[in-house]
């Protein structure tokens, strides 16, 4: 069973990272977790990151101003800070290990419109590598989660993110979708979707799925929906607002490996997203 007792919150002191404090903080706060913060500065700065530093920034200033704001809100949290230098796609996961951090909460990442379509960006490579689930955070409002949509596959990932959920939002009311993508023949106007071949599959697959140990309680069957990833959830989304949307991290070669699906959700998330990896 998954429980939440250190959380690592990956910040920069900016508005741009008040959600993940602040969520990590209410999340820590309502386990009795430890929370540690992390700010890691890139030893070499590119000349636009030099140009938007007018003047120098005392990071050890800014983590105290932002440990006693949190303290103000929570007085019992144990807070903690490590400001590290290096590259934030592998000092996070390292950090994370260390600590045995059993969740990392991150922001967005800054958008580079060319670069993140030929490497992986900073958010992406600490999700590859980190050793526990990922939660970005990105939504003001920090109460607790009401409403969780899992974009599912029916594999061990999905049903850990889902597990990790129930832990992470107890009291939320929970829905689960799985888009069934069919070959053109199935597609037909003549043929009959809900007696393929592939909707069998589906549906034996799914029979499995709720066999998994740690599912919420409140979970429904999954819904199975024909057509692409992206259209069924953005339908799916725009329909029950949700504030919390899950999925598993791994690819359909690597269940190691992020996901193609996973990479572009993280991106451009409609809401906080919570990303899981199997055991």
């Amino acid at each position: 069973m998954f429980q939440l007792k250190t959380i690592l919150a990956a910040t920069d002191f900016t508005p741009r990272s008040a959600a993940v404090t602040r969520r990590a903080a209410q999340l820590a706060c309502a386990h009795r977790a430890r929370l540690v913060l992390v700010h890691a500065i890139e030893t070499r700065q590119t000349k636009v990151q030099r140009l938007r530093l007018r003047k120098p920034v005392d990071p050890v200033a800014r983590a105290d101003a932002e440990m006693d704001k949190l303290r103000a809100s929570c007085p019992e949290l144990d807070l903690s800070c490590h400001i590290l230098h290096g590259k934030p796609g592998k000092l996070v996961p390292e950090l994370a290990r260390d600590i045995g951090a059993d969740l990392i909460v991150l922001g967005l990442h800054v958008v580079r419109r060319v670069l993140e379509t030929v490497r992986l960006t900073n958010l992406e490579r600490i999700t590859q590598h980190a050793p526990c689930p990922i939660l970005i955070a990105h939504n003001p409002d920090v109460r607790p989660y009401r409403k969780v949509l899992g974009a599912i596959t029916f594999a061990p990932a999905s049903a850990k993110a889902l597990e990790i959920a129930a832990a992470i939002a107890p009291d939320g009311s929970y829905h689960a979708i799985h888009a069934l993508q069919l070959p053109l023949s199935a597609k037909l106007p003549s043929s009959d979707v809900m007696k393929s071949a592939e909707m069998t599959e589906a549906e034996l697959l799914r029979q499995t799925f709720m066999s998994f140990k740690g599912l919420p309680k409140s979970l429904p069957l999954p819904e199975i929906v024909p057509g692409g990833v992206h259209e069924v959830l953005q339908f799916r989304v725009r329909e029950l607002q949700p504030d919390l949307v899950v999925i598993g991290s791994h690819s359909g070669r690597d269940a190691n490996t992020l996901g193609n699906y996973a990479r572009d959700l993280m991106r451009a998330p409609p809401t906080d997203m919570l990303v899981a990896k199997p055991d």
